[in-house]
């Protein structure tokens, strides 16, 4: 993904007075896993902010380690961690955190300091964003790259198949018929699909978001067990089996999740599903018109959210929680937490983000990037169990069985089901 690098100091509201939090021990060396998954230069952003965190706060020494994938990053976190090494801070999945729990590795923002400085600044935070971290009463996890689903469609193709350019369908009826408009064959091939949806990477998220327009919940909130195989789940996977067997505008099996913007900036796909953190990438390189509009309501509209929070480790010393929690406030200022989003497509993490300056410049100029905030008043917390890794994994299984026509919709996901029941069955 392409994103501006520019790094910009922001003025006197970049230094922030933090009395709840003593300051660090001269010298105190922090370090942080970060994951890299969307691609492109993050990297340098996330460099620009230790350098200049490290600039206003001088006794504290910053080193950013970026680890590979999601998951490859919560895997060495937690090789180094138990083996008595590892940073203090890591940027993981929000579904990560019953599995960090249950480690033993993280520790509740929430019971660091007994100043009301520290709530109202946990409390700063969209509600949505919250839900994945917010366990036995206790907040473990601070929202930082967090996404919505967003539907991207291409105005081009909609005006040359006679639609209008400046509405994407708003229900899955309308979705369908108008993908099955925007396809387009030649002698039995497909040049371009109407739409697509990935179903590698991350196919427990984007079946999700289904499930929840289907009226389903897939798990409790406790994180102890999970409902795969409901109505809703079933007529969810049956709608996005026949976007390709009956309307014949989705590819058909399986879809990278990795190409699919690719697909999308090559007119390969005329609408897609996928990240809002893709936004900056396919604004920077369309060569056409594109919308960004919330999901397709079935019987109604919904999206879980996504990406990634800061957890704090236990093996952090108190003088590195202390910078730990400077680090953090800072990073997630209105003003960075804006500068964010507009850098890198990510959704500024809290309201008063949306009202700086920068950002409400960055909405007048570009409408697209206030979709997937405004699609929160929809959203659900992202699918996380206990074993998380394994039931997401059963799950990916039968949807890619039933995606391939391997299995029917309702045996697949009863058979993800069960081995979900399995797994939880200690959890109960």
């Amino acid at each position: 993904m392409k994103v501006t690098t520019r790094r910009t100091v922001l003025g006197s509201t970049a230094t922030l007075a933090l009395p709840a939090i003593v300051r660090a021990e001269s010298n105190t060396e922090i370090s942080f896993y970060f994951p890299v998954a969307v691609g492109g230069p993050i990297t340098k952003i996330i460099d620009g902010y230790a350098a200049d965190f490290q600039r206003e706060n001088p006794d504290i020494k910053v080193t950013p380690i970026y680890a590979g994938t999601y998951q490859d990053t919560l895997t060495k976190a937690q090789t180094a961690l138990k083996s008595g090494a590892g940073p203090q801070m890591a940027v993981l999945l929000s579904t990560d955190v019953f599995s960090l729990i249950d480690d033993d590795l993280i520790l509740p923002f929430d019971t660091l300091s007994s100043d009301p400085t520290n709530k109202s600044w946990l409390d700063s935070f969209y509600p949505a964003f919250l839900k994945n971290g917010e366990i036995g009463g206790r907040i473990w996890g601070v929202p930082f790259q967090r996404s919505t689903i967003v539907l991207y469609w291409n105005k081009d193709l909609f005006r040359a198949a006679g639609l209008d350019p400046d509405r994407a369908p708003a229900t899955w009826p309308e979705h369908a018929e108008t993908a099955a408009k925007l396809t387009q064959t030649n002698g039995g091939q497909v040049l371009r699909w109407g739409t697509q949806i990935p179903s590698t990477g991350f196919a427990y998220w984007l079946f999700q978001a289904l499930a929840t327009e289907a009226g389903g919940t897939l798990a409790n909130a406790s994180g102890s067990a999970t409902d795969f195989a409901s109505t809703a789940s079933v007529e969810a996977l049956r709608y996005w089996i026949d976007l390709n067997t009956k309307y014949h505008a989705h590819p058909p099996g399986v879809v990278e999740w990795g190409t699919t913007p690719r697909d999308f900036l090559e007119q390969k796909a005329a609408m897609i599903w996928t990240t809002t953190g893709n936004l900056s990438n396919i604004r920077a390189n369309a060569k056409f018109q594109f919308g960004v509009a919330m999901l397709p309501a079935g019987k109604q509209r919904g999206s879980p959210t996504g990406g990634g929070n800061f957890y704090l480790f236990k093996s952090a010393s108190e003088a590195q929680r202390q910078a730990c929690q400077r680090l953090l406030r800072w990073i997630s200022s209105p003003e960075r937490a804006a500068r964010w989003g507009i850098d890198t497509g990510y959704v500024a993490t809290r309201p008063d983000a949306w009202e700086t300056p920068a950002m409400r410049q960055h909405v007048a100029d570009f409408p697209q990037a206030s979709v997937a905030r405004d699609q929160l008043q929809f959203a659900v917390a992202e699918l996380s169990t206990h074993d998380n890794q394994r039931v997401i994994h059963a799950l990916g299984d039968a949807l890619q069985a039933a995606l391939t026509g391997k299995l029917a919709a309702d045996v697949a996901l009863e058979q993800a089901q069960a081995t979900a029941t399995r797994l939880l069955r200690s959890f109960q």
